[in-house]
């Protein structure tokens, strides 16, 4: 239908208007009224959800730096990678600080035989006292599996660690791997699948990451005293350099300014009255049923360590793995 077409049917239909009888005419208005508050409505909640300043991007510099060893950095369009060799790794951080959220990055690990690196995707507070939450890739010689290492640190205290074999390659192809934060849980994703979960506990006492503003990092160094196989595994620096491959950077998070008391950065990114995070939403307190049965799954048929399972280094059970111990 053209242009002019369309001008004609709304003469049409404002000659209609005038001829309907007053009750339709009266019932008509009414409900053009009724549907101008829906779209105020609307306008309203999508100008707010602008205002509560959540970040989102897929563009590398727009959200990190370089950390160190930017001669080990190479950008190709969307693409980042970074490159350990007998000289240094390298690594990167965001610019800001964020408090509860999620934050994505596609990550495609080194190929072949990738023995004695780490690679690591993990948030962090600062000072000795700080949260964090860790994944580490750990290489393996060719033919054999990645390792996924996750830990959890709060108030500077780790050894939460937990590892487990992919159900893919992770070295042909990028995968999604994501740190999804708020006040009731921290949830560790691979391609959207939970694989941890760590859970607010207070109420049994157990201190919970919830008041510290947190960066984003990444990295790639040698570890090979623990990384492959106990250490027993070196680098074999003659197969090096080492490269990761990095995009779709993606943070959808409360930005914390540096300036800003920790208490009135918990205040700012939580949910109160009218001013609601989807962090906060209930889909976002607790996983639903698809995801607990993905997390068993991958518990069941993919985890290859859990510290809760270690007595020799736990002679006490760590207290968290006495509640609800199927969810960890």
């Amino acid at each position: 239908m053209g242009i002019g077409s369309e001008a004609f049917q709304g003469r049409k239909l404002r000659s209609s208007v005038v001829k309907l009888p007053p009750s339709l005419s009266q019932e008509l208005l009414h409900l053009i009224s009724m549907a101008v508050s829906v779209f105020k409505i609307l306008g309203f909640f999508v100008g707010f959800f602008l205002i509560v300043g959540l970040v989102s991007s897929a563009k590398f510099d727009e959200l990190f730096q370089p950390s160190w060893a930017l001669d080990h950095f190479a950008y190709e369009g969307e693409l980042l990678r970074l490159k350990l060799d007998n000289y240094s790794g390298a690594g990167f951080q965001s610019k800001s600080k964020y408090m509860f959220g999620k934050v994505t990055v596609q990550i495609k690990l080194v190929e072949g035989d990738s023995a004695g690196t780490v690679t690591a995707f993990y948030m962090s507070s600062e000072g000795p006292n700080h949260n964090e939450f860790d994944f580490e890739f750990l290489g393996n010689t060719t033919g054999e599996p990645y390792l996924v290492q996750t830990n959890v640190f709060v108030n500077g205290v780790g050894n939460k660690e937990q590892r487990l074999n992919l159900w893919f390659d992770p070295t042909k192809d990028f995968h999604s791997y994501s740190l999804l934060w708020n006040q009731r849980q921290v949830v560790f994703l691979v391609d959207e699948t939970p694989i941890r979960l760590h859970t607010n506990m207070e109420n049994k006492g157990i201190p919970f990451p919830k008041d510290q503003a947190m960066g984003v990092y990444s990295s790639i160094w040698n570890a090979d005293d623990w990384a492959t196989q106990g250490g027993r595994v070196k680098t074999e620096w003659s197969h090096a350099p080492f490269v990761a491959s990095y995009k779709g950077f993606e943070i959808d998070a409360c930005e914390c300014p540096v300036s800003v008391a920790a208490a009135d950065n918990a205040k700012k990114c939580s949910s109160s009255g009218e001013k609601r995070f989807w962090w906060d939403e209930p889909t976002s307190s607790e996983l639903n049923t698809h995801q607990s049965h993905q997390l068993l799954w991958v518990k069941a048929n993919h985890m290859v360590y859990d510290y809760c399972s270690d007595a020799a280094r736990f002679p006490a059970t760590p207290p968290e793995c006495l509640h609800h111990s199927h969810r960890h």
